[in-house]
């Protein structure tokens, strides 16, 4: 299972929200089968519906517009 902040704190290069959902999308590639989101990102760029979008990146990878 991957947690959101996890992922946020072993990567502080990532400055962006389209940055995370690479990450995201890279989490799911490396087998992970599930997803928390036990925070929020604090980037400038995180859209409203962030929670859906990082949902969406995790099951559907680049397939995604974004």
């Amino acid at each position: 299972m991957a947690n959101l902040s996890d992922l946020i704190i072993s990567h502080p290069e990532v400055q962006s929200f389209e940055g995370l959902v690479e990450l995201v999308v890279a989490a799911a590639r490396g087998g992970e089968r599930f997803i928390t989101f036990d925070i929020k990102p604090d980037y400038r760029d995180t859209p409203r519906n962030w929670e859906m979008k990082l949902e969406a990146a995790f099951y559907w990878g680049d397939k995604v517009q974004r």
